[in-house]
């Protein structure tokens, strides 16, 4: 009976591996829903770097599987083994192939991080909102201007010199079409729109718009992190960062902080939600309304006119305590 050569082995398993990996590496489901322009670019980089992962993995451990079987030791056998030494042109194939994976890899990331705009100039477009965060005299300035504002100030841009996710190669100098100051404490994210003065505690954006936002924390360095979007940017404390996306599917999906924050930091999480442009509009209409007429009752009343127990009274649910106890407590002082 002719014996099948080697060489015809290796093909055949070169071509059953080749087509196991790349039918895994495409059709597994590990990544979540994609909801962003940029989700489908991230997950072409990571399907290709799965399916090598899928064949080198089949090979080696192929190859130990074979080995373990043909090289097994016999019953009787105690022969020494065969002397094997080095092979110079086996070490220089398989030090020749990681090296050109990882050089191909290296020019493929880079490609895509330039198309989801990591390339971008350092000069960007911030709210003067945004620098006032900075600067810490946000609140200030919002008391200061709440009795003379009745609608949303107009906000001149400000350059400041940012890192992180900017405008793509498309977009590349063309405003966003809606910016929102982000800033991460311990242990929330909230999120203020500039243009309409909403504050919110969830990101609400429209489908189909690009979406700039400006990254600050307060105290130490959080992540803001969106897996459906493939996005996730440092937010550090003294020195803006940024994150430029456009939203595809409208929908919920959760924001996580990836960097460890303190001791809740499992805890830091909102959600951002992708409207269709009607209901982004609809949300924003009575946000403005609400946010308003909180303000408009905020400036009405003086704290002055009142008493120590009128003051504190809309606390008292967070202090954990009756009115007529606080009532009791301001008496007795």
């Amino acid at each position: 009976m002719q014996q099948v050569p080697v060489s015809l082995w290796t093909l055949v398993a070169g071509i059953v591996v080749t087509a196991i990996s790349i039918w895994i590496g495409h059709n597994h489901t590990l990544m979540p829903v994609q909801a962003s322009l940029q989700a489908p670019l991230v997950d072409s980089f990571f399907n290709v770097m799965f399916t090598i992962a899928i064949a080198l993995f089949l090979v080696v451990e192929g190859t130990i599987v074979v080995f373990l079987v043909k090289f097994r030791r016999r019953r009787g056998d105690d022969t020494d083994g065969l002397p094997i030494e080095g092979n110079v042109p086996l070490e220089i194939f398989w030090t020749a192939i990681p090296t050109v994976i990882v050089l191909g890899l290296g020019i493929y990331s880079v490609d895509v991080f330039n198309q989801m705009g990591g390339f971008e100039p350092a000069g960007h477009p911030h709210s003067a909102a945004h620098v006032a965060h900075k600067s810490g005299t946000a609140i200030a300035a919002t008391l200061s201007d709440a009795s003379e504002a009745t609608t949303a100030p107009t906000i001149a841009p400000t350059i400041a010199p940012t890192i992180g996710i900017g405008a793509s190669p498309q977009t590349l100098n063309k405003p966003a079409d809606l910016v929102v100051d982000v800033k991460g404490i311990q242990y929330a994210w909230i999120f203020n729109y500039p243009d309409s003065g909403i504050t919110s505690g969830e990101l609400h954006i429209p489908v189909g718009a690009d979406v700039q936002l400006n990254l600050s924390a307060q105290d130490v360095i959080h992540s803001f992190w969106v897996p459906n979007f493939r996005l996730k940017q440092d937010a550090i404390p003294g020195i803006p960062t940024e994150l430029r996306f456009v939203a595809t599917k409208p929908g919920t999906y959760p924001v996580v902080c990836a960097e460890l924050c303190g001791g809740y930091h499992g805890s830091m999480r909102t959600q951002v939600i992708v409207h269709t442009p009607e209901e982004y509009d609809s949300w924003r209409t009575e946000n403005q309304i609400a946010q308003q007429q909180n303000l408009n009752q905020v400036v009405a009343i003086n704290p002055a006119d009142l008493s120590t127990s009128e003051f504190l009274a809309p606390h008292t649910h967070d202090m954990g305590i009756s009115a007529a106890t606080l009532e009791s407590v301001v008496m007795s002082h």
